[in-house]
C-alpha cells in the first residue's frame, strides 16, 4: 500500500514516455499561475481546472503580459540592467549600502514570496510538472518582470512607491490593471483553501477542536469549506486592513510570516531526511546548517520589523498554538483516564452472557476511543440502565497518518468475551482526508464485516473451541475485513422502500423503525435503499455459527442504536493552578463550543443515546 495515498501502488509508465510527458506538460501549463503572490491565481481554481481541463484566462494573460511588459521596459529604459543577473552585484550592493542594505533584505524577501506556493500543491500536480513550469515559465517571467521594473526605476526613481503599475505602458495599463485585480481576488483563495485543508487534517489528528467541514464536491476529495474558519479569516483580514491602513506594515507582517514558514520547513525537511528517507544524521545536519545559514540572514533582517507590523503573525500564531496545545493536552489526559479506568474483563465474565440485566432485541453501537478493552462508559451504562441490546459492538474510530484508507482495509473486527455474550469490537480506520459518515450504509458494512469475521473464525478450530478461557476470549485476534466482501454466510437483498414493519415481529422495534423512516423522508430528498440480510442455507455451517448469525440478522432487523458518552472533563482538586486553568477553563470552553462528536460522525439523531459521565483527570 502506498503510504502517501493510502491506496495500493500500481506500476506507472516511464516518466520519459510520450503519454507521461504530455500529461506533465499539461499539468505544468495548468500550474503556471500558482506562484504569483499578489498577482496569483487560486490553488482551488487550478484544482478545479485540472478536473475540467479548463484554466482561468486571467492566469495566463497576466503571466504573458508580465513577461512582455518586463521585456519591453528592459529594452526601452535601460538594457544594461541585464548585467544585474551576475552575483557580483550582490557584493557591490552590500559594500555600498552597508548595514542599511542588510536591513533591506526584508524587502528583498517580498520579491520571492509567492514562489513557494508552487510547491504546496503537490497533491494536485506531479513533481515533474511543477519543475517544468517553474524552470521554464514561472522563473523566467518573474526575473524579466523584476528586471523591467529595475530598468524603469533607474530612469524614474521617484516612482518607487508604485513601481509595478507605474512601469506599465499607458496603452496596456487598464487591461493589466483589470487582469491583475481579478488574479488578486482569485489568489486570496489560495490562503483560504490551504487553511481549510490544514485545519481539517489537524482535526483528524486530534490537534484541533472539531469544526464543521463541508465537502463541496462528491467526486474530488479535498474540496472542503469550513464556515468557522472562513469567518475568522474574514474578521482578521478586516481588523488588520482597517487597523494598519499602511501597505508597508502589512508587508512587514507578511514577510515575517513567510520567512518563519521557510525556516521551520527547513527543520522539518531535516527530519524527513532522517526518519523518512533514512539518510545519515551527518547529511541531515549539513543540509540544515547550509540552508539555515542563508535563511538566518533573512530571518534576522525581518525580525527587525517586529515593532513595525511584524508582531501580527507572532500573535496570531501564539493564539492558535495555545488553542491546539490546550485541546491536545486535554484530549491526551482524557485518553489516559480511559485507559486507566477500563472495565475489568473478569467483572464482565462474572456477569454472564446476560450481563446481569435484560438483553433486548437490537444492535448497540457503543462508541469509544479505545481500540482495546471495555471502556469505562460501558460499565457506567450497565450499572445505571436496566437493559442492553442483544448484540453489542464497541466501535472505535481511528484517524491514521495517511490521506486515505482503502475500503478493503477500513474495518478491523474482533470479539469481546466468549461467543454467547454477542459482543464485538470494530475499529474503523479513516485517513485524515476521508469522509466520516456513519449512516445506514455504515451499519450494513459493519454487519457484513462481523458476519465475515464469524465465518472466518469458524474455519479456525483453535479459535472456535467450545469453551473459551477468560484470557483467550478478550481481543485475542483482530482481523481486517473488507467492506466489499462476498460473505457466503449471509444473503443480501436490496430494494427501495422496504416496509420494515412487516419484517419485525416486535412492536417496539417496529414503531422505532417507523419513526426512523419518517425522519429520513423528512430530511433527505432521495430515498435510501433498504438492505435486508438472511442467513444462507447452503453451504451447511456449524450450528453455533448459524445461531450467532441468526441473532445478528434479527438484531439488525430490530434496529440499531448508537451509544455515545457525554463527557465532562475536570481537573482533580489536587491539581496545580495551571492545570486547572487549562482543563477547567480552556479545554472545557473548547469542548462546549466545538462541534459535537455525534454531529462530526454524522450519526442519526433519532438513533442516538448519550450517557453523561464526569472524568477527573
Amino acid at each position: 500500500m502506498d503510504l502517501e495515498s493510502g491506496a495500493p501502488t500500481s506500476p506507472n509508465p516511464s516518466q520519459l514516455s510520450w503519454v507521461n510527458l504530455s500529461r506533465n506538460l499539461l499539468l505544468a501549463y495548468q500550474s503556471f499561475g500558482v506562484v504569483y503572490g499578489d498577482m496569483s491565481t487560486s490553488i482551488s481554481g487550478i484544482r478545479n481546472s485540472s478536473n475540467r481541463k479548463k484554466i482561468h484566462p486571467q492566469t495566463n494573460c497576466l503571466a504573458c503580459l508580465c513577461h512582455i511588459v518586463g521585456l519591453y521596459n528592459t529594452i526601452y529604459w535601460n538594457p544594461k540592467v541585464v548585467c544585474a543577473i551576475s552575483p557580483h552585484y550582490i557584493f557591490v550592493f552590500f559594500r555600498k549600502t552597508g548595514i542599511e542594505g542588510y536591513f533591506s533584505l526584508g524587502g528583498v524577501l517580498l520579491c520571492i514570496t509567492g514562489t513557494e506556493a508552487m510547491f504546496t500543491d503537490l497533491g494536485h500536480f506531479s513533481a515533474l510538472s511543477i519543475r517544468i513550469a517553474f524552470s521554464f515559465v514561472v522563473y523566467p517571467c518573474l526575473v524579466v518582470q523584476y528586471m523591467g521594473q529595475a530598468a524603469f526605476l533607474s530612469k524614474n526613481p521617484t516612482s518607487i512607491s508604485r513601481a509595478f503599475f507605474s512601469s506599465i505602458p499607458l496603452p496596456v495599463f487598464w487591461p493589466v490593471f483589470v487582469i491583475a485585480t481579478l488574479a488578486t481576488i482569485c489568489g486570496s483563495q489560495a490562503v483560504i483553501t490551504a487553511t481549510f485543508s490544514i485545519v481539517n487534517q489537524c482535526q483528524a489528528l486530534d490537534c484541533f477542536p472539531r469544526v464543521k467541514v463541508v465537502h463541496t464536491s462528491s467526486n474530488i476529495y479535498g474540496q472542503i469549506y469550513i464556515p468557522e474558519i472562513n469567518w475568522i479569516l474574514m474578521v482578521l483580514t478586516l481588523v488588520i486592513t482597517i487597523g494598519f491602513q499602511d501597505i508597508r506594515l502589512i508587508g512587514n507582517a507578511y514577510g515575517l510570516a513567510v520567512m518563519m514558514v521557510i525556516f521551520v520547513t527547513t527543520f522539518l525537511m531535516a527530519l524527513v531526511l532522517i526518519f523518512i528517507w533514512q539518510k545519515s544524521n551527518l547529511m541531515a545536519m549539513a543540509f540544515l546548517l547550509f540552508f539555515w545559514a542563508i535563511e538566518g540572514l533573512y530571518l534576522a533582517a525581518v525580525l527587525t520589523k517586529v515593532r513595525d507590523g511584524g508582531w501580527v503573525p507572532l500573535v496570531i500564531s501564539f493564539v492558535f498554538m495555545t488553542v491546539m496545545l490546550v485541546w491536545h493536552y486535554g484530549s491526551c489526559r482524557k485518553h489516559s483516564f480511559d485507559l486507566e479506568n477500563k472495565a475489568s474483563m473478569q467483572w464482565i465474565l462474572a456477569l454472564g452472557p446476560s450481563l446481569g440485566i435484560v438483553r433486548v432485541p437490537g444492535i448497540g453501537f457503543i462508541y469509544s476511543e479505545q481500540a482495546t478493552g471495555v471502556p469505562a462508559v460501558f460499565s457506567h451504562f450497565v450499572t445505571n440502565l436496566p437493559a442492553l441490546h442483544k448484540v453489542l459492538v464497541f466501535v472505535c474510530v481511528k484517524s491514521v497518518i495517511v490521506p486515505y484508507v482503502p475500503p478493503q482495509e477500513r474495518f478491523l473486527i474482533g470479539r469481546v468475551g466468549p461467543r454467547p455474550f454477542r459482543m464485538y469490537r470494530c475499529v474503523v480506520r479513516y485517513g485524515y482526508k476521508d469522509i466520516h459518515c456513519h449512516d445506514g450504509d455504515f451499519e450494513n458494512q459493519v454487519i457484513q464485516s462481523i458476519a465475515e469475521f464469524t465465518h472466518r473464525e469458524a474455519m479456525e478450530p483453535r479459535l472456535s473451541s467450545g469453551v473459551s478461557s477468560p484470557v483467550s476470549s478478550v481481543d485475542e485476534k483482530m482481523r481486517v475485513i473488507s467492506d466489499r466482501i462476498s460473505c457466503s454466510s449471509l444473503v443480501v437483498s436490496e430494494n427501495e422502500g422496504v416496509d420494515l414493519e412487516n419484517s419485525i415481529s416486535i412492536a417496539r422495534a417496529a414503531s422505532r423503525s417507523s419513526l426512523q423512516r419518517i425522519h429520513e423522508e423528512e430530511n433527505s430528498p432521495v430515498r435510501k435503499r433498504k438492505v435486508r440480510f438472511q442467513v444462507a442455507e447452503n453451504p451447511p455451517m456449524d450450528p453455533d455459527v448459524g445461531e450467532e448469525l441468526t441473532d445478528l440478522v434479527e438484531a439488525k432487523e430490530a434496529g440499531v442504536t448508537y451509544v455515545l458518552g457525554h463527557l465532562v472533563v475536570k481537573a482533580k482538586k489536587s491539581s496545580s493552578f495551571l492545570k486547572k486553568l487549562v482543563i477547567d477553563v480552556g479545554y472545557a470552553f473548547l469542548r462546549q463550543n466545538c462541534r459535537g462528536r455525534a454531529v462530526a460522525l454524522n450519526i442519526p439523531h433519532i438513533s442516538l443515546i448519550e450517557i453523561g459521565m464526569t472524568y477527573y483527570v
